[in-house]
Formats: C-alpha cells, sequence, structure tokens
C-alpha cells in the first residue's frame, strides 16, 4: 500500500548549554535543555529537548514565535525576494482546469482562475449551461480550511466531501443533495485518513481513528483504524463498525464498493507495505466478510469486477505487480488465475469505459498499454513524448475518458482519448507564460557506492555549460514505494530562468524499478538511499555541472530525513539544505499519530539493538556532531502537521543551532495554521516557494538574482 502524512521577541527564552552564535550576526533563541535520557537496550541516548514534543505548552509555542522572527528577519534582508515572490505570482496566474467527469445529468469539472487560493468545483447540465456547484475558498476567510475529498452517489444525487482545516488530516463530511445544493444532515467529525465510497443512496462507508481523549489530536499516536458504514440521516454516534478495533492493530482500513455496486473490498494493514484484502457480497443480505489474503506480506486490491469475478493488482509472487482473476465465490490466492502477467517494469492500473489501463514506469517514466477485461491487449496508448501520464478512468458505460501528460517543460495538458479507436486529442492544454523551446530535459544514469545503477533527470535553460559552477537543485525522496516521474513546475521554472539546474534523483526506496527496488532501502538497508543520493551529486560535481558551492539539496516528509541524513553524514558537499516537514527523529517516529505505521521502511527503536544502532547512526537529529560546519539550512514545517509531526523539526533545528559553528544560517521557517502540504492555500504556496529560492540563490553568494526581471 501507498502511503496515505504568539509574544516573543528575540529575547533568549531560557539557558542554553553552548548556542550558537555565528559571525553572520544572527542571534538564534536560546533552547533550553532538560535532562531527559531514554534506554535501549542498555544503551542511554540523551533527549534534551524532548519539551518541544509538547505542542500544547506555551514555552514551545513561544520558541515558535522567536524562531519564526530570527527567520523572517533573515528573508526580509534578501534584495531580491520579493522579485522572485512576484515572478511565482506572475507565472502561478493562469487558468487551470482539470479533466471532466459525469455525475448523473451533470458533467463536473475544477477550475482556478489563476491565483485562487483553492480551485473551484463546477458542473454543466446537459444542454450546457455551467454553475459553481462547491466553492472550497468559502470554507474559511483565510484559506487554510480545503476540500480533501469528494465522492458522488452512482446516481449522482447524493454527494459527501471531506474538509480539513489548517491542513490536519483530521476531517470533516458534509453530505449535500447534489441537485439542491442543500445539506441534509449534520456534519461528521473526526475522520482520518479516508475515502468515503457510497452503498446505493443508503450511505456511505469511511474510516477513522478514536480520536485521542488525553493530550493533542495532532500529535497522540493513533493504530486501531476502523472502517464504519453512515447511514444517511441518521447520527453519527450511531454508524455501523464493519471492520477493525480487534486485537490486531490494523493502522490503515479502508473499504470500497465495487463500480457494479455489488462487491464491498476492505484492505487493511499494519504498516504503508503490505494488506489483508476481503470482499463481502452486498448483494446478498448479511453476507460474510470474505477473506481473500489474510496476511499482509504483499499489496493487493480489487480493480474491478465482471459478474462474479474480481480482477485484482497485487504484487504477490510478481514484485512487479500483475492483474489476476478469480471466482469472487472462492478468492484465495490458489485459485488466482494471471490475467495480465507481471512484466519487467512496475506497474499500476485503473479501468476506463470497460477497458483495462496498465501504466508502466520504464526508468522512471510512462508508458500505458489497453487491455480488455479478458486481459487480451489491444494496443500501446501513443503519449505525446517521454514524461508522466495519469488518468485513464472513467464509468463503464462512457465513450470517452481523459488522461493527462506532463513532464518537467510540458505543463499538465488534459487529452481526449476514445477507447474504441485509440486515438487521443489534446483537450486542454494550460496557458503558461513561458517558451518551452527554452528549457531542455535529460535522463542521466550513474553509480551508487555499492555499484547499482540510478536515474536521474535533469532540466534547465538551453545554452548552460557545464562548467562547474552552476546552481543546482538535488531533489529526492526514497521510501514507501513512491516514484517520482516528471512534472511540470512554475517553482521550478522560476528556479531554471535563474540558470538553475532541477535534478531529481531516482534512488532506491522508491518504486521505479518496483518492489525490490523499494525493499532495497528499507530498514537495515537504508543506508542504501543515503548512498544514492549523495552518490547523485558526487556525480553532478565530477560532470561539471556544478560543484559543492553552488549544490542545494531539498526534499520532503520522507525525503526530508534523507536531506537531514545526508547533510549530517557529508556537510562538506552541500552548500544549502533544504529539509521540509521531515522524519527528522528516527527513535521515536513511531510514538506520534500513526507513525508506527511506517515500521516497514525504517524499523523501530523497540525492534532490536542491531536496529537502535543503525537508528541512531543515521537519525539527524542524533547525528548532528558539535563543532561542525553545517551547510546552510532552512527546516521547514507546519504547526498542524499531525502526519510528521513539528517536533521532529523543532528537535532537529533546536540540537542544529546548538552544533553548528559555521558563519552560514542555520533557521527553521513554521508555517501557522498548514499540515503536510495537501490542501495549502496558493498564497501561503507562493510565499513558501519565494522564501526556499531567495534563502538559497543568496546563501550560494548571489548578491542579485544572475537573471533580474
Amino acid at each position: 500500500m501507498k502511503n496515505l502524512w504568539i509574544g516573543l521577541s528575540l529575547l533568549a527564552l531560557s539557558p542554553s548549554c553552548n548556542p550558537s552564535q555565528p559571525s553572520s550576526g544572527l542571534n538564534y533563541p536560546d533552547t533550553r535543555k532538560d535532562s531527559t535520557v531514554d534506554v535501549y537496550f542498555g544503551q542511554s541516548v540523551p533527549d534534551p529537548y524532548r519539551w518541544l514534543e509538547d505542542d500544547l505548552s506555551e514555552e514551545t509555542a513561544d520558541w515558535v514565535e522567536a524562531q519564526n522572527a530570527v527567520t523572517q528577519e533573515f528573508l526580509g534582508k534578501i534584495p531580491y525576494r520579493k522579485a522572485l515572490r512576484d515572478r511565482l505570482e506572475k507565472l502561478w496566474n493562469y487558468e487551470k482546469i482539470s479533466a471532466p467527469f459525469k455525475e448523473g445529468r451533470f458533467t463536473y469539472f475544477f477550475k482556478n482562475d489563476g491565483l485562487q487560493n483553492h480551485s473551484v468545483l463546477y458542473r454543466k447540465d446537459e444542454s450546457g449551461n455551467e454553475e459553481v456547484f462547491l466553492d472550497p475558498n468559502q470554507f474559511s476567510a483565510d484559506g487554510t480550511a480545503s476540500l480533501a475529498g469528494i465522492e458522488f452517489s452512482k446516481d449522482g444525487g447524493l454527494v459527501a466531501y471531506q474538509i480539513s482545516e489548517g491542513g490536519s488530516d483530521w476531517r470533516k463530511v458534509v453530505v449535500m443533495d447534489a441537485q439542491t445544493r442543500e445539506r441534509i444532515e449534520d456534519t461528521l467529525r473526526d475522520v482520518k485518513f479516508s475515502g468515503l465510497s457510497w452503498k446505493g443512496n443508503e450511505g456511505f462507508y469511511y474510516s477513522s481513528y478514536d480520536k485521542p481523549e488525553e493530550g493533542s489530536a495532532l500529535s497522540a499516536k493513533t493504530d486501531q483504524h476502523k472502517l464504519y458504514f453512515h447511514k444517511v440521516g441518521q447520527p453519527q454516534k450511531e454508524d455501523a463498525l464493519i471492520f477493525g478495533g480487534g486485537a490486531e492493530k490494523r493502522r490503515y482500513v479502508s473499504g470500497s464498493v465495487t463500480e457494479d455496486g455489488r462487491f464491498l473490498q476492505i484492505s487493511a494493514a499494519i504498516s504503508t507495505t503490505g494488506n489483508e484484502l476481503y470482499v463481502q457480497d452486498l448483494s446478498v443480505p448479511n453476507a460474510p466478510i470474505v477473506p481473500v489474503v489474510n496476511n499482509f506480506d504483499n499489496d493487493h486490491y480489487v480493480l474491478t469486477t465482471v459478474g462474479d469475478r474480481l480482477i485484482v493488482h497485487t504484487n504477490l509472487n510478481a514484485p512487479n505487480s500483475k492483474l489476476v482473476s478469480v471466482d469472487a465465490k472462492n478468492p484465495a490466492p490458489t485459485q488466482w488465475v494471471d490475467l495480465v502477467p507481471e512484466v519487467d517494469m512496475p506497474m499500476e492500473a485503473s479501468t476506463g469505459s470497460g477497458f483495462v489501463f496498465c501504466r508502466y514506469l520504464k526508468d522512471a517514466t510512462s508508458l500505458v498499454k489497453q487491455y480488455d477485461v479478458e486481459g487480451r491487449w489491444l494496443r500501446d496508448v501513443t503519449l505525446p513524448g517521454l514524461g508522466t501520464a495519469g488518468g485513464f478512468s472513467a464509468k463503464a458505460g462512457e465513450t470517452e475518458l481523459y488522461y493527462s501528460f506532463t513532464n518537467a517543460v510540458y505543463p499538465n495538458t488534459i487529452f481526449q482519448y476514445d477507447p474504441k479507436t485509440g486515438t487521443s486529442k489534446e483537450y486542454i492544454r494550460p496557458k503558461v507564460d513561458f517558451d518551452p523551446s527554452s528549457f531542455e530535459s535529460e535522463q542521466v544514469f550513474y553509480t551508487s557506492k555499492d555499484g547499482t545503477r540510478i536515474p536521474m533527470i535533469l532540466t534547465y535553460k538551453k545554452g548552460m555549460e557545464r562548467n562547474g559552477k552552476n546552481p543546482v537543485l538535488l531533489y529526492g525522496y526514497g521510501g514507501f514505494n513512491i516514484s517520482l516521474t516528471p512534472s511540470f513546475s512554475v517553482s521550478n521554472l522560476v528556479w531554471m530562468e535563474q540558470g538553475g539546474i532541477y535534478a531529481v534523483a531516482n534512488i532506491r526506496g522508491g518504486g521505479e524499478y518496483g518492489e525490490s527496488w523499494h525493499s532495497a532501502g528499507t530498514q537495515l538497508k537504508k543506508q542504501n538511499v543515503f548512498d544514492d543520493f549523495i552518490a547523485a551529486a558526487e556525480y553532478l560535481i565530477a560532470e561539471k555541472y556544478t560543484d559543492p558551492a553552488h549544490l542545494a539539496i531539498h526534499g520532503g516528509s520522507n525525503g526530508g530525513l534523507l536531506v537531514g541524513a545526508c547533510m549530517t553524514q557529508r556537510p562538506e558537499l552541500f552548500r544549502v539544505a533544504l529539509p521540509a516537514v521531515g522524519v527528522l527523529d528516527m527513535l521515536r517516529y513511531h510514538t506520534f499519530t500513526a507513525g508506527a505505521g511506517w515500521a516497514y521502511d525504517y524499523g523501530t527503536a523497540e525492534d532490536s539493538e542491531t536496529m537502535v544502532k543503525e537508528l541512531l547512526r543515521y537519525s539527524p537529529v542524533h547525528a548532528l556532531k558539535e563543532g561542525t560546519d553545517y551547510p546552510a539550512t532552512m527546516v521547514m514545517t507546519a504547526d498542524h502537521d499531525d502526519r510528521v509531526v513539528p517536533a521532529h523539526s523543532f528537535k532537529f533545528a533546536a540540537r542544529l543551532q546548538e552544533c553548528h559553528t559555521g558563519t552560514d544560517p542555520v533557521l527553521i521557517r513554521i508555517e501557522t495554521k498548514a499540515g503536510h502540504g495537501a490542501g495549502k492555500p496558493t498564497s501561503m504556496v507562493l510565499d513558501e516557494q519565494a522564501d526556499k529560492w531567495a534563502f538559497t540563490l543568496y546563501n550560494m553568494g548571489f548578491a542579485e538574482i544572475p537573471y533580474p526581471y
């Protein structure tokens, strides 16, 4: 399964051991150290900044304000910060329209006029009359509440949608009559990591945890996910528990109804990799929930159904995944028959207009094949070029469907596809104010420490000279079977306009080459991920793209761990480090929210003495060494991140400021009323991206931006 993640000035808060006061003139707030010590298999490990884990304390709030004041003072002195922000806003200001989808007698689509904080959901009737159906910009005055998911009943008559406030993963659910757009019952609350799936017009399935009764809901541990059925019109407290809540701690449980309405499929997992799979025949009253797979060793889901047959996507005995067919009355793996066999590329699948579309990754770029429901190959879909294709989903009776295509110099474009003939035509191309012919991408391959061949995509202005001094932003992730594929970004365009190279390394831990690539970067093999990223940096230097004085690294979430580990292992290799919403305390990550579910990738400090030693060796909070000159660093996090709680970043920043002896700034930028990233309003995104590029260029020594606007 894939991952589902104030009153003070700059006066000292309290006495500190040896706060760093670099000659750059920055006056970091002193951060109190306490005497907390944990013992792991006989080894004592100090945790002097444990108090920063308390997100409800006044002391933590004061520390956040003081740190933000230092950071904003520094950023405010960068002469071209506003110019970068203005350029971002100008480029961002173009109309963005999604692929249309049909629900009942209406066709729906999302549209953003350009700088709206959130895209608006519109609809057209059969006569082409258009109206606003739902405007998330009305959820809150400051844009910090967002639409986090929406699902219509099969006939399009009812709709349920989720609202996230301040970026939190805890959601509200609103139910409306889709015809009149009137709310028809009280709002559901405390829903988390959930889809919404209708059973006719009777009600819908959703998932959540018991909300913590004590402590902060933004940080308290949650490890019992449950599937409920909400009957429209009844109070939420009467919702039926369908699955979960037993002795086994299933941390991720989801349920969805197949398109034909006949089967409920239930997926249950204890970590982000591997799940149990169950089905229930909804056409039979009180039918039992039948196990399809009753262990957590592999990943599976029901793609679609054909009569009594289930078509299942699985990586059981197929690390790159395959499709199998099985009778729903006897669905055990021993009865599975290959429908679309495994090949030498990882595969995901979707259904549209009664066909099956398999999307493969070939060296991190898309290749799409169309099959019928009997597994017969019909054609390869012709794509506009090398890049990332998505979509290929539509209801069985629809005669056309849509897909998107993008790469680093190709803005996300929607194509209409005829599944009968295999022909595509452009449906919506965004009008971004730039000339794609002025930029180019190349894919290179380099060798990691152990000889593994790693792909990397570089994008830059045409005419770039390999003079060893180009500004480079190296980006990576390397975890949870997640693949980094080419995509267009206005923010990256602004970087490249300034002569910057944007580099994406497809390192191990991701899914670019299937489950074997993923598992090669997990637990006691996690160092492979860091070695791959460090080797990417060394390649860029050896091949004269850049040098250490012009090399920045960036990553978010698990990618924040990547940046934190690499900057502590090789601080001399990088000029700038930008760890965002990172998992940075590897000894305690599993004690917050749903963090225990990440153990497949990381292991935990409760596993063994060997695992503790490995985690302690690379854990960024613990790997920092006093008396070291670290890269210019801007840690980025948010106060409402309840997936990777901000305590990770708080403790890392405090320890980094204590240990750092150089003159470069080591700051923390803490967004307020924001979470892990999803649903962030446009205004906040523009501020964050402008600060990222300004900090990076300034600390590479640019007194002015290389190419003024």
